[in-house]
């Protein structure tokens, strides 16, 4: 399946390994889930990752971003027609749309209005795994 990653979700699964977002995260490095990205949203993830205050172990985030940069699929972007509340958050719904991905999963829902999704599904994170586990039993 071809998902779009918040930032927040990505940190918070390293913060929280055995969390909800940890389970997503494991499902990335195991290969069951595949990111969409472009160079924006790689370089948002290397930078937030080693901020000082989140404090999470370098060599482990760095594998993480090593895998990642190495099975993701990069996909050229449009600029969106309506403009999200917070700009930054703008390349993972136009990689989400580009890409065609099953989904983006952000801790920031508020973030993507339904008026300007472009009929991406906006999940959070718990949302997400229902969805995961419902579409794998339906086939």
């Amino acid at each position: 399946m071809r998902i779009v990653l918040d930032t927040n979700v990505l940190v918070a699964g390293l913060l929280t390994p055995f969390g909800t977002c940890g389970e997503i995260v494991r499902m990335i490095t195991s290969g069951d889930l595949t990111l969409c990205v472009d160079a924006r949203i790689l370089f948002e993830y290397e930078e937030v990752i080693h901020r000082p205050r989140f404090d999470i172990d370098p060599s482990r985030a760095d594998i993480v971003l090593d895998y990642v940069r190495h099975t993701c699929e990069s996909s050229p972007s449009s600029p969106l027609p309506s403009p999200l509340p917070d700009p930054d958050d703008s390349p993972f719904l136009e990689i989400a749309i580009a890409a065609k991905a099953e989904c983006l999963v952000t801790g920031n829902l508020k973030h993507f209005p339904m008026s300007c999704r472009g009929g991406i599904r906006v999940l959070s994170p718990a949302e997400f795994l229902d969805f995961y586990r419902k579409r794998r039993t339906t086939g």
